[in-house]
């Protein structure tokens, strides 16, 4: 039985050998860094496109100190959120010259720093990273301190001074929660997958300049204004598997918590919830209202609709990409973006049953 022979891949030795020059000067065309005569680079770029030459990139990267790629670390890609963003930045860098790497932590911090480990191994040019919520960010310091830029992605770390392009989401979760308490509803909850110390909440300094944070800053602020008590006990972290987002929605609509309204914080916890609120026989809205945050296609296709608080997702991407690339550049660059969520009303949130009567008084009052 024969076999056919391993094919060698061609090296720059055998382009030089072809084009009949130096090893050093085809190393120079073809790395596009140093002095070259412009007969010389055509003469080499022709004859690698010939026999096929595919350039040793951490060769390059040795050479030059640049890989021309970029470093992703993300907490959760099965998150739309997070897919969108990155397809934003895989368009955004591409035709800038600059591949992507994507590395997925699952919200964890020590996946977190290695993730961050590999990438500097990579060489990679520059880093995009959506931290985990963690007191130890030594490894995200370590980058700035390398000269590598580093651009956060949806979250700040305190005392970290990097650009961060975030979307403002206080307002447009203060006008949800409005709305619900409009409806009647006072027994609000909220379904989150951050990684926090503790399941239950006790204020958003405990949860660092997070949207997370920023969310339950505007549910308080509207319950305020409204001169009700913040339900602190019917908000949840940690929400990570199908399972413990079903188990959660079970104890919120069971005694003596008895939400009325779900606020789920990204698509992944709404599907895993309105799962188990139809295993629980009950309608929306009329049974339970629910919110989500991020406006995917499906939202809309459901009966009723939901509401949602949309977020500028893929111009996040584009913006993120588009401050790492000047940076990496040594550009000058005014990382100055306006990103505002906003409050889509649809068909998913109306009155609880027992708050009719509630909302009659209100409007006579008024």
């Amino acid at each position: 039985m024969s076999t056919s022979p391993i094919r060698r891949e061609t090296t720059v030795a055998d382009v030089a050998a072809v084009a009949k020059v130096s090893k050093a000067q085809a190393a120079r065309a073809l790395g596009g860094y140093g002095a070259v005569s412009s007969d010389v680079r055509s003469r080499v770029l022709k004859v690698a496109e010939q026999l096929g030459y595919h350039p040793n990139m951490l060769a390059r990267s040795m050479n030059t100190g640049r890989s021309h790629t970029i470093g992703v670390v993300v907490g959760d890609i099965q998150n739309p959120y997070f897919s969108l963003a990155m397809r934003a930045i895989s368009d955004t860098a591409q035709p800038a010259g600059y591949d992507v790497l994507l590395i997925n932590t699952g919200e964890d911090v020590k996946a977190e720093q290695e993730a961050v480990r590999v990438l500097q191994d990579k060489r990679v040019d520059g880093y995009i990273i959506a931290p985990v919520l963690s007191d130890d960010n030594a490894h995200l310091r370590a980058v700035v301190d390398s000269g590598r830029p580093l651009v956060l992605l949806d979250r700040a770390v305190d005392g970290l001074e990097v650009d961060v392009i975030a979307t403002a989401s206080e307002q447009a979760s203060f006008e949800a929660a409005q709305l619900l308490l409009e409806q009647g509803h006072e027994r609000i909850a909220y379904i989150s997958t951050l990684k926090a110390r503790s399941d239950r909440y006790g204020s958003e300094k405990t949860l660092g300049s997070t949207p997370v944070a920023q969310r339950l800053g505007g549910m308080r602020r509207a319950f305020k204004e409204a001169g009700k008590e913040f339900p602190a006990s019917l908000v949840r972290l940690n929400a990570g598997t199908d399972e413990s987002i079903h188990e959660i929605v079970q104890e919120l609509l069971a005694p003596p918590f008895g939400a009325t309204a779900i606020m789920a914080s990204d698509s992944v916890i709404a599907l895993s919830a309105l799962e188990e609120i139809a295993n629980a026989g009950l309608t929306i809205p009329a049974d339970l209202s629910f919110v989500m945050f991020d406006d995917l296609p499906w939202t809309r296709l459901l009966t009723p609709p939901l509401t949602v608080v949309s977020q500028p997702v893929y111009e996040l991407g584009v913006a993120v990409a588009t401050t790492l690339i000047h940076r990496m550049r040594g550009e000058q660059f005014s990382a100055e973006f306006d990103f505002h969520a906003q409050l889509i009303r649809r068909g998913s949130v109306a009155a609880p049953p027992h708050a009719e009567t509630i909302i009659k008084r209100n409007s006579v009052s008024v």
